[in-house]
């Protein structure tokens, strides 16, 4: 195969890209050492204690080493490079090591709790705040210590893109091409792990600021703070509440958390900055934002509705429908005063339009007896009605369908009212992106099959007061066989049990 032109050209210049790369990230890497963490440990008096210092820096100087040595091996490479023309081992040899993802995943996973710490040593020591500060101003490029600390968590990513680019401009004969190819899986692999690991370090750290905006002595703090509690998914939705006569009335955004048993949904509570501390340590670490649980609710009970299906999801003659956020009436007037949300009417309006074409049919037919010739009373204008009807309709299931790509609307449980029955209320929320609605009420499906008796195995055992506790993880028993033993002249049966571990 001919080899274009450009791509020696094109490759010498990637290749460029990533020495520049690669040297300003070890520089990065060097300066949180030398500027922050070896003045922080040497000072006196100590404004961040040694203990916090070795948390806040954990696995730098490991991730400093490794880059190290790859830098020196990559200079190496560019000495040589016009006779080899080869990279793509030398990230599998540098980057395949398991030594690499421990200390990157021990990086990741203590990003959270590093942040965290700096933060809380902003909020409560001056001379911290001052510290890092000075440290900001005096650099050239004036990037903060969490835009330094961030580096790690992207530099992955960012060699993903320097390899895609430098494969693209690799012909199918060159022999560089399989070692970038496996190279790229190698660092794709790496980057899937690390990613899953920020995942979950993100989740945790959310549930432990859910936590704290929690009362100590409330239930849901003690459910919260529970181990077996896990966080299946959080994201920022937007709640819309809707008048009876589909009009929105009001729209704000909340953060709402699928837990594995139950659905909470918290105010976000972004405070504005308008202290000159809190403004000076926003611009150096994110303070993010605090939440305010506004419900929460037991996961068997919460029902998706979409539009135009909300029969099929309650009783409504044993259930009353409350409008989250609209005001309140009585419980004499809520009985008859049922509405549609989320969007309202929509569907409603597409029964009218159906009903109105099924009785213009019927015009139809009996203008099709007439005997007479009569001005706008005729076959064509007939047609005409059932045709407009027909493009009316066909424009408000679109409208049903567009709304339901976004709009995810939940039924939720309430109190009962004055005569016992049971109140619900139903909540609209708009989610990002149709791909984000889908992925709820999937999670939301499987949580619920998750949280079945015969989906989770386990030992029950009996309480202190005879009571059946609920099931506690350990080995599944797997099966349970007789077999005979010999003791001297005399034979025993006993019980062999298999254990899944």
């Amino acid at each position: 195969a001919t080899i274009p032109p450009h791509f020696p050209v094109v490759r010498r210049h990637i290749l460029r890209s990533i020495v520049q790369s690669e040297g300003s990230y070890v520089e990065s890497l060097k300066r949180i050492l030398q500027d922050y963490r070896n003045p922080l440990m040497e000072m006196e008096p100590k404004v961040l204690s040694a203990r916090k210092c070795q948390v806040v820096f954990f696995r730098l100087k490991e991730i400093l080493q490794c880059h190290s040595m790859f830098q020196i091996a990559l200079s190496s490479r560019v000495a040589e490079w016009d006779a080899t023309e080869k990279i793509g081992d030398l990230f599998v040899a540098s980057f395949s090591k398991s030594m690499v993802l421990d200390v990157y995943s021990d990086y990741v996973n203590n990003f959270t709790t590093a942040m965290s710490i700096i933060k809380k040593a902003c909020l409560t020591k001056p001379a911290f705040l001052e510290f890092l500060k000075r440290r900001q101003v005096s650099s050239s490029d004036r990037v903060t210590l969490y835009g330094l600390m961030v580096k790690p968590i992207q530099r992955f990513p960012q060699f993903i893109l320097l390899l895609q680019d430098m494969l693209k401009n690799t012909s199918k004969g060159h022999p560089d091409r399989l070692s970038l190819q496996l190279a790229l899986t190698e660092l794709e692999t790496l980057a899937e792990k690390l990613n899953e690991q920020k995942r979950l370090a993100d989740q945790l750290a959310e549930i432990q600021q859910l936590t704290k905006s929690v009362s100590d002595r409330s239930s849901l703090n003690k459910l919260l703070t529970s181990g077996q509690r896990q966080l299946l998914l959080c994201e920022t939705l937007t709640e819309t509440v809707y008048g009876d006569r589909g009009q929105l009335i009001k729209s704000k955004e909340r953060k709402v958390f699928l837990l594995n048993d139950m659905l909470v949904c918290a105010n976000i509570n972004f405070k504005p900055v308008n202290h000159r501390g809190q403004l000076e340590i926003s611009s150096l670490v994110p303070l993010g934002p605090k939440y305010v649980v506004k419900w929460n609710t037991a996961l068997p009970q919460v029902q998706v509705a979409e539009v135009g299906q909300e029969g099929g999801t309650y009783d409504k003659d044993n259930v009353v429908i409350q409008n989250a956020g609209a005001k309140k009436s009585s419980p004499a007037s809520q009985a008859h005063n049922k509405v549609y949300l989320g969007p309202p009417r929509l569907f409603q309006e597409l029964q009218d339009l159906q009903k109105d074409l099924a009785v213009v049919e019927q015009i139809t037919l009996l203008i099709s007896t007439l005997h007479g010739t009569y001005q706008n009373l005729n076959m064509t204008v007939a047609q005409d009605w059932c045709l407009a009807l027909q493009r009316l309709m066909r424009v408000k299931e679109e409208e049903i369908h567009s709304a339901n790509k976004c709009r995810l609307r939940l039924l939720l449980p309430g109190k009962p009212d004055k005569s016992g029955r049971p109140i619900s209320f139903m909540v609209v929320f708009i989610t990002p992106n149709p791909l984000s609605k889908i992925s709820w009420v999937n999670r939301l499906h499987l949580a619920k099959i998750g949280l079945r008796e015969e989906n989770q195995p386990g030992w029950k055992s009996p309480d202190e007061d005879k009571k059946s506790k609920a099931p506690f993880w350990c080995p599944i028993l797997a099966c349970c066989i007789p077999a005979f033993s010999s003791r001297t002249l005399s034979l025993q049966v006993s019980k062999v049990l298999a254990f899944l571990c």
